[in-house]
């Protein structure tokens, strides 16, 4: 891609000098005599790197250095001085300028620089790019699927996440419900704040109270000093109670207390705390059923139960298995393994299977054939158990059983199309001619294939 740069000097000698100079290391370079030529560019063009002087006529480098970091942050900025300005070019590096060329300048010096100022801000531009794909992770991509179930569960999200609703998941293990609770809570006002999440299962029933209320010095054995619970710890945020069915019912009690009245004590404590945060709260067991059983109080199941969510199943959303796969894939795959294929036998065996342990028994799966499988993953790749739990289907497609509540067809086509594509390519060395012909295509329907799904890249 052209890098563009910008020189702006009202000297022409030291503008034409630099233009020569930069053009030959391959840049594009437009010049400008003022800062007001200059703005004019910057309004017509985006520029990776500007190199003004500091003292001009008129509008300085120094007024120009801030006019380019309000419109245009991502531009890089270097300075120009001579040595009795370089307090000035200081000043400029405070305001945003990567650095100074001092006059007169080495040739080599410049080429560093420019060099140093480019990558520092393709370095920047990258932590941007991470950033907002961590961001990304909580708005959705972290749910991966596209069936009718995970797009209603989306439209549920973006609705319910702007409000302070507690919300109630629920859903067998390993279907997401805490990516569920994390989407809501980074889609949140309270997204720059902290999100907490407890396995209530995995804490002792003497413990929990403390855990998640605190407790004061002395309290118990082992109570050397103040200690605060989650709740504080989740102030201003989300506390995400997973496995919320299995807190003792006298401890229920002061949840609900802290539901309703906002507020709370560490154990052994004399002084009530506020407590502004959100409740998520999770179960893989039925809490209607708890209720009628004695084992869930009543009040605190509607305290917690809002809005709720249903998590489905897997083998209720198995047109999503694709998706999931080449996701799990780009996420474990390690480089010696990166051109690995799944076969459209190996991609019918998981759609098949029931997956009790949802997906992230898929995922384990997947990790699995990355690391431990050939170039091509195939029905043999799989252990036994799945082989034989997977529901036999002959390559008409007869046994081929559509959910009760409807499928996506066109994704899940997409998805076995893409995957004979990318077969096509590994068998023929990634030559498409011969990939066009091993499926009995012209070369221009292959292609127009591949570029469907953004394969076509020279």
């Amino acid at each position: 891609m052209e890098i563009r740069v910008l020189v702006v000097d009202d000297e022409p000698s030291m503008r034409e000098f630099l233009a020569i100079l930069l053009e030959r290391e391959g840049y594009a370079v437009d010049q400008a005599a003022s800062a007001e030529l200059a703005l004019q560019r910057l309004d017509g063009q985006n520029y990776d790197l500007v190199i003004s002087d500091v003292k001009m006529p008129g509008l300085d480098g120094i007024a120009l250095l801030g006019r380019i970091k309000e419109n245009s942050p991502d531009t890089a900025v270097l300075m120009m001085t001579a040595f009795s300005t370089a307090e000035q070019a200081v000043e400029a590096m405070k305001l945003g300028a990567y650095d100074y060329i001092a006059k007169p300048f080495k040739v080599e010096e410049v080429k560093v620089l420019v060099r140093n100022a480019l990558e520092k801000r393709d370095l920047k531009r990258e932590n941007q790019r991470l950033r907002q794909e961590v961001q990304d992770r909580y708005s959705f991509s972290g749910l991966i699927g596209k069936s009718r179930k995970m797009r209603d569960i989306y439209s549920l999200i973006e609705k319910v996440a702007p409000s302070v609703a507690n919300v109630l998941i629920s859903g067998e293990s390993g279907t997401g419900k805490e990516l569920v609770a994390r989407a809501i809570h980074y889609n949140s006002t309270r997204k720059d704040k902290p999100f907490v999440a407890v396995n209530c299962g995995a804490i002792p029933e003497t413990l929990m109270e403390s855990e998640l209320f605190g407790h004061k010095k002395g309290t118990f054995t082992g109570a050397i000093n103040d200690r605060a619970g989650l709740f504080e710890q989740a102030e201003g945020g989300t506390l995400f109670l997973d496995e919320i069915g299995e807190v003792p019912l006298q401890l229920q009690a002061k949840l609900l207390r802290v539901l309703q009245e906002r507020e709370f004590r560490r154990v052994g404590g004399l002084e009530d705390k506020k407590a502004d945060v959100r409740i998520v709260a999770a179960s893989n067991r039925n809490l209607e059923e708890q209720v009628r059983e004695g084992t869930f109080r009543e009040d605190l199941y509607y305290r917690l139960n809002v809005v709720q969510i249903q998590m489905p199943a897997l083998r209720e959303r198995s047109e999503d298995i694709p998706i999931l796969v080449e996701h799990f894939y780009k996420k474990h795959v390690p480089p010696p393994h990166e051109g690995q294929i799944i076969t459209a036998g190996a991609l019918k065996v998981l759609m098949s299977y029931p997956f009790p342990g949802n997906v992230r028994e898929l995922e384990n799966l997947v990790e699995r054939c990355a690391v431990l499988g050939n170039r091509e993953i195939n029905e043999e790749s799989f252990p036994p158990q799945l082989k034989g739990g997977a529901k036999s289907a002959d390559s008409s497609g007869s046994d081929f059983e559509i959910p009760a509540e409807g499928m996506e067809l066109e994704a899940y086509l997409d998805g076995i199309e893409k995957r004979i594509l990318l077969q096509a390519l590994e068998r023929s060395g990634g030559v498409k001619k011969k990939a066009a012909e091993l499926l009995g295509l012209t070369f221009r329907s292959f292609r127009y294939r591949l570029a469907k799904f953004g394969m076509d890249e020279e």
